[in-house]
């Protein structure tokens, strides 16, 4: 049987098609998804939580967003399996679809004031189909790109993921700081609904990109030697979260445990530092989503900067790096917002995510997709990094909201950050600990699998 060509055998030409098409789509999803975080911070309390005070409904509103959290491992691992056993692209082209939909379904919504008590269980269902496609998406388009990327050049095109992230958030959250501008009884009549319904075209397009996807080298290698051995394999051996719970346990943990960090400081800054802004500071929206804005237009230019960065130094020291900044960074970050001043705002909320929050997202996605088997690679990192963005990710706009009205201030807040930036650390310290860099002594051997192993980084 002849053998596949592996990603470093690959024509860069096809790498950055890859690439291209995999940012393209993420940054679709992305705007798709961050665009609820927006609208949960400025508008959805009014518009489907009346009845409740002004915290109460800013609370109901982000457990709303959290809940899509909730939903997003198990969507991801219904997803990922698909894509360990059938292939990465139909899933892509899945979960696209999904969070499209779901997304123009939610500027078609009617309010409180139209269905009284249905408008609240309309926009959970939505936010429950946003999460089941989100939950596939980072984790498909990290392991797509990984099985294509050179060895010395994986960290650079997996952080266009990550960066795609930013870029997404500066399409929602630019298009709310524009709506923030026009009176309140136009935006929260029916302007709100512009950026969801806009979705439906640049959703077009991502999805007609996806499709145009070529399926990996490394995971067709590893189906043939799979179907192969399908007639000697127990069924749960044939299941890839179980060959991964069983084969690398203590990696999932790592992968589980890393992203804590950066998961809490971006929700931090790019969600909850807008309520936070708004109803308790009493700054204007516009300069809340202006901050919002250049921050995440910084991380488009930094975080490939770091994951270059990665390719020089390793994974680790840029994650670490990322973390440990963001611990020492988060007291003065709160103190700048309190100034109330839009320069200083903007300038804390900048160096927040250019800095901090990119060189852990740099670093980030390289060091999952080297964790793991090409068989089981898609499944490991959904699962490790969607049930750490369950517990932390989705719940840090409502505990960080919870936490200033418990004692009036944002301290408590700065205490949770700085815990949550060891938890990476602690995860850093297991996979050194655990020589997940040394699992292959040369780079060019194969998986038991038969697929091209990808040599950590770590």
């Amino acid at each position: 049987m002849a053998r596949t060509p592996s990603s470093a055998e690959l024509d860069p030409k096809a790498i950055r098609r890859v690439v291209v098409a995999s940012s393209i789509g993420t940054v679709i999803e992305w705007y798709d998804f961050a665009l609820y975080g927006v609208a949960s911070a400025l508008v959805f309390g009014p518009l489907f939580f009346p009845s409740q005070s002004s915290v109460a409904g800013t609370l109901a509103s982000f457990a709303v967003f959290a809940v899509a959290f909730f939903v997003r491992p198990l969507g991801g691992l219904i997803a990922a399996h698909v894509g360990d056993r059938v292939g990465r692209k139909p899933v892509l082209v899945f979960t696209i679809t999904l969070m499209g939909a779901a997304t123009v379904a939610v500027g078609l919504l009617p309010t409180y004031d139209v269905v009284g008590g249905w408008a609240p269980v309309l926009l959970l269902i939505t936010r429950i189909l946003q999460g089941i496609g989100a939950g596939a998406e980072f984790a498909g388009a990290v392991t797509t790109v990984a099985e294509y990327a050179p060895e010395d050049r994986r960290g650079f095109y997996t952080s266009f993921a990550q960066a795609s992230v930013g870029a997404a958030f500066v399409l929602s959250t630019g298009f709310f700081s524009i709506l923030a501008t026009i009176p309140e009884h136009i935006l929260l009549g029916w302007a709100w609904r512009i950026p969801f319904l806009a979705s439906f075209v640049i959703f077009a397009v991502a999805l007609f990109i996806r499709s145009r996807i070529e399926e990996t080298p490394d995971f067709v290698q590893a189906r043939e030697t799979i179907r192969a051995q399908e007639g000697t394999t127990s069924t749960a051996r044939k299941i890839p979260v179980v060959q991964a719970l069983r084969e690398r346990p203590r990696h999932l943990v790592v992968g589980l445990l890393c992203g804590s960090g950066l998961n809490v400081a971006g929700y931090l800054v790019n969600t909850f530092s807008l309520s936070y802004l708004k109803n308790t500071l009493g700054v204007s929206a516009t300069v809340a989503t202006v901050g919002v804005v250049v921050a995440m237009a910084s991380s488009i230019v930094a975080v490939p900067l770091f994951g270059r960065l990665s390719d020089r130094v390793g994974r680790a020291p840029v994650l670490a790096g990322g973390a440990i900044f963001t611990a020492c960074y988060i007291p003065p970050y709160f103190l700048l917002l309190q100034t109330e001043q839009p320069v200083l705002i903007v300038l804390a909320m900048t160096i927040a995510y250019g800095v901090g929050q990119s060189a852990m997202l740099g670093s980030q996605s390289a060091f999952l997709s080297e964790l793991f088997e090409t068989r089981y690679r898609f499944t490991a990192i959904a699962f490790s990094r969607e049930l750490n963005v369950m517990v932390l990710g989705g719940t840090t706009p409502f505990i960080a909201t919870a936490l200033v009205a418990a004692v009036d201030g944002p301290w408590l807040v700065v205490g949770f950050v700085i815990v949550c930036q060891a938890l990476t650390l602690l995860a850093l310290a297991l996979a050194r600990s655990s020589r997940t860099h040394a699992e292959r002594a040369d780079s060019g051997a194969l998986d038991g699998d038969g697929s091209t192993a990808l040599t950590s980084h770590a």
